[in-house]
Order: C-alpha cells, then structure tokens, then sequence
C-alpha cells in the first residue's frame, strides 16, 4: 500500500527527530522562552528580512488561523475568505466559534480575485444598511490555495493594495507555503510575501516537521497580549521547545527549501505518471496537490492499493481526488504508482 492521501502522513523528517533527540535531556524554560525558540525565531526574521517581526509557534494550523483572526479582530467584524478556503470549509467551524463570521465570495480555482475583493467590499460600505451587517475586518488567502494555485506577485500586490486602501489587515495561511515558494511558476520569494502581508504563519505540520507553526507578524502588529490568547485557546505547549528546535532545525542549512523543493520535483513527476495513463486532470497544480478525475469503479478498483482523498463529487459516475505529494514521497513510491495504474 502506497498513500498519496496527504502530506502529513509520515512523522518528521530524519533530520528534526536526531535535533529532538540530542536536545532532549536539556533542561529548559517552558512556553516558548527557551533559547531554541529564539534561535529559530531569529533565523525566520532573517529568512523573511523583517528583523522586527513579531514570531510565534503554535500548535497547528486550526488553532494558528482561530487564533490570528480572533485576536486582530473586533466583535463585530468578520474575515474575508473565498468560498473554497480552508476557514470556509475544512475547519469545523473554528472562526464561527470564535464569534466571527467567515464571509464568503467567489473563487477561481481557488483564488480571490482582486476585482471580486474590491467589489466586495466597496459594495459593503455602499450600502445603506451596512451598520446592521458583519463588517469585512480581514482578507484571508491561502497559499497555495486549497486547489493547489499560485497568487502571482501582481495579483497579491494588487490584493494588499487593496487591503491598504480599506485599512483592514491581509492573513495569509502558509500551511503548505514553502510548496508554493518552491514551484517552478512561483513569481513570489518569502521577503515579498513578508512585505505583502500583514501577518502569516510558516506551516511546519505539512513541511516536514511533527507539529507545529510559525506565526509571523511583520509590521509590528502582533497584538497586546497575544500569548495569552493563545493559552486561553489551548495552543501554547509547556515544552514549547518541541516546536522551536524543530523550526530551528527547518531554517537551518535552508531545509525548509530543500523539504519543499523534493516535493516539488516528485509531484512533477506525478504529474508526468497521469499524463503517461491518460488519468484526466480535474485541475492540475503547479504545487504538492494534484486533482484527478476518476470514474468511481476506477476508485473501487485502486483504493486497496494506494491512499488518495476524496475532494469532491463530480456527476454520478465520477468523482474528483487528491493526490499529493509529501517530504517522504520517494521514486520509489511514484515507480509503485506507475505500476499500479498500469
């Protein structure tokens, strides 16, 4: 059985484990205040050129994103996301329960557009009525998206630009954000997604680490307190160190890049295995996610050999899946597939 289901399937990268070993027997302060956690703390400043930000590790990205847009928001503003974003759909509710509405608009394939943005928000503040409605208080994107799709550096600056314009902060949720840094069609750098934004977080669960992310305030915007919302939320771990000397271990020898540039060159190649079978494409994607469309007898016929995610219905005789590629996807595991499909 190979799986493609995910890129979190696998544990850490081999790296992470031997740093977690060799540090494990030192005796170190709790929460975040050890010194691992500023070393990597320094080391994201450096990579991001931000020295001012303001960085803090979490627990994972459900919490990072209730957390973020809780804390930046007032009570009676809601946060911006396309009707395909991870907080619109795959999040059980967090930003609902925190008291804060997910407003939805359009996406194409996966991305918001910044006219659609701009209309959006120009039409809230047109209307009449606009005191008896949830304010847009945020802008959230994801990058990648949730399809995989990439924000050129025109598109997102014209976004952030537009953010400027209506004084309300840009989130984005980097859950997979080195798979979209290292694409081969990727027109943005980490320093510009930092100048960009507002505030975003460096996914460690799905890029090589055993938990954990790395929220990244860049205008001295962290809010007053925000550790305690972040306790009181339930993602601040005691051995905080768990989370620093992975991070730390990630931004050094440039690891995050090369994690994420594997994935990359395997998820190419995965690529080129469906071009081969004639598998028809539901969307293509220059990251870690691929979107197939297979008849549903194919699904039956296949999920005893490999792992894939069920993504969405497509008629009644198809259906769209995911593969994606992880840190621990091997040749090997494409050869297998290759195989298989056969």
């Amino acid at each position: 059985m190979i799986s493609f289901e995910n890129d979190y399937m696998t544990g850490a990268h081999p790296k992470i484990l031997e740093r977690l070993a060799e540090t494990n027997l030192e005796h170190l302060a709790g929460y975040g205040m050890d010194p691992y956690c500023e070393s990597a703390a320094q080391k994201i400043r450096t990579a991001c050129e931000c020295p001012d930000a303001g960085v803090a590790f979490l627990t994972g990205g459900t919490q990072t994103n209730s957390i973020v847009i809780s804390s930046m928001l007032r009570d009676y503003e809601g946060v911006i996301a396309a009707v395909s974003g991870h907080i619109s759909v795959h999040e059980a509710g967090a930003i609902e329960s925190g008291g804060h509405k997910v407003l939805e608009i359009p996406h194409k394939s996966g991305k918001i557009e910044p006219d659609t943005l701009k209309k959006y928000i120009s039409g809230f503040y047109e209307d009449s009525n606009h005191e008896h409605m949830v304010f847009p208080g945020m802008v959230y994107l994801s990058y990648p998206t949730e399809y995989g799709t990439l924000y050129t550096k025109e598109e997102l600056t014209e976004i952030s630009d537009i953010c400027r314009f209506f004084q309300i902060p840009l989130y984005i949720d980097g859950a997979r954000l080195g798979y979209g840094l290292m694409s081969r069609l990727s027109s943005l750098t980490l320093p510009e997604i930092a100048r960009l934004c507002d505030v975003f977080y460096i996914g460690g669960t799905k890029t090589g680490a055993l938990c954990g992310e790395a929220v990244v305030f860049t205008k001295q915007n962290m809010p007053l307190h925000f550790m305690t919302s972040v306790k009181k939320r339930g993602a601040l771990l005691a051995k905080g160190r768990l989370i620093g000397i992975q991070f730390d271990t990630l931004f050094s020898n440039n690891l995050y890049f090369e994690i994420s540039r594997h994935v990359i060159d395997m998820s190419e190649e995965l690529k080129v295995i469906f071009h081969e079978k004639n598998i028809p494409f539901y969307l293509e994607s220059p990251t870690n996610q691929q979107f197939m469309l297979l008849e549903n007898k194919r699904i039956r016929q296949l999920e005893d050999q490999v792992g894939f995610s069920f993504w969405e219905k497509y008629d009644d005789t198809h259906t769209v899946v995911r593969f994606a590629a992880g840190w621990s996807t091997s040749l090997e595991d494409l050869h297998a597939l290759r195989n298989i499909l056969s």
